[in-house]
This record gives structure tokens, C-alpha cells and sequence, in this order.
């Protein structure tokens, strides 16, 4: 669980992060959680963007994705996701 100074330092350093991923009228499934978990263990710290074709509720959207991909939600503004997993090999973000 992450603290709110935690919370506030990752979204610092997501603010000039692009999307690299995208969530569409198909929604979430396992093939789309399994590269998100695996984008998280190399980059730590990723964006998700929800498309405008996708219906669903984003605050859903945005725990399923952490769920699956046992991540952190750092924020969820809009339809766009920032999410926050401690990497095992490529560990590069210190938290406060």
C-alpha cells in the first residue's frame, strides 16, 4: 500500500509519461493484464488510456488492471490510468 507522499512522488514522475496502452470498446481480459504486468515489471511505472468507444465504468477499469496485474493505483484522472509495481530485476524508482 502506498502512502500519499508515495502516491504524489510517482504521479511527479508519471506526468511525462505517454500512454502505452489502450483499453477499448473490447475492455479489459487476460491477454491485456498479462502485458500490462509484464510492462510493469520492466518500466515500473506505466500509463493506461481508456478509448471513448469503451463504455465502461474507468474507476472499474482502473481496479481491474490493478488487481490483475497486482499493481498499485497510483491515479486514475479522466479515462487515464497510472499504474505503480515494484520491480524484482530492473528496479529503478526509490520511494520516499
Amino acid at each position: 500500500m502506498l502512502t500519499g507522499k508515495q502516491k504524489r512522488y510517482l504521479r511527479s514522475l508519471a506526468h511525462h509519461l505517454q500512454p502505452i496502452f489502450q483499453v477499448g470498446k473490447g475492455g479489459t481480459n487476460e491477454q491485456v493484464i498479462r502485458h500490462i504486468s509484464e510492462a510493469l515489471e520492466r518500466r515500473e511505472l506505466i500509463k493506461v488510456s481508456i478509448l471513448n468507444n469503451n463504455l465502461d465504468d474507468p474507476q472499474e477499469i482502473a481496479a481491474e488492471l490493478a488487481a490483475g496485474a497486482d499493481a498499485e493505483l497510483v491515479q486514475l484522472i479522466g479515462r487515464t490510468i497510472v499504474l505503480y509495481k515494484e520491480s524484482r530485476e530492473y528496479k529503478q524508482i526509490e520511494l520516499p
